[in-house]
């Protein structure tokens, strides 16, 4: 589950590990806001396109493929769980047994929200990835 924040990269490493050892492709859904234009230019829209450019240099020779999709976050004040029920219900259409998620993410799409989703609908173990440690840039030593 990709999210548009920094995270994006150690949670599509750490899907395209799993994928990896399974032989299938990684699902690699980006979550959008729900005032980007849902109708698209084809089946990579731009804003798709643009998240996967972040993404795929860095895990593109790890993976045996990738299946890219879109969820568009609800519009609205629904329920706590609505999304994440959502989302979960996305990928088991693609019958992706494990999800991938960041501990921080939109609102009803944290990991531990994807968590509580999936145990209460008997779904996909969730797979909780801590944010990236922060390290200084170094400039050379003289």
């Amino acid at each position: 589950m990709l999210t548009d924040r920094i995270d994006d990269l150690a949670v599509a490493e750490a899907a395209a590990r799993m994928a990896l050892a399974r032989r299938v492709p990684v699902l690699l859904i980006a979550v959008l806001p729900p005032d980007i234009h849902r109708q698209g230019d084809g089946p990579l829209s731009a804003p798709l396109r643009a998240v996967l450019a972040r993404v795929m240099p860095k895990i593109g020779p790890i993976t045996t493929g990738y299946i890219p999709e879109v969820f568009h976050l609800p519009a609205g004040r629904g329920s706590r769980l609505a999304a994440a029920r959502e989302l979960l219900a996305m990928a088991a259409r693609h019958r992706a047994p494990d999800v991938v998620a960041a501990r921080s993410g939109p609102e009803g799409l944290d990991a531990f929200t994807l968590i509580e989703a999936a145990a209460l609908r008997g779904g996909q173990f969730v797979h909780t990835i801590a944010p990236a440690a922060w390290t200084p840039l170094r400039s050379p030593s003289p």
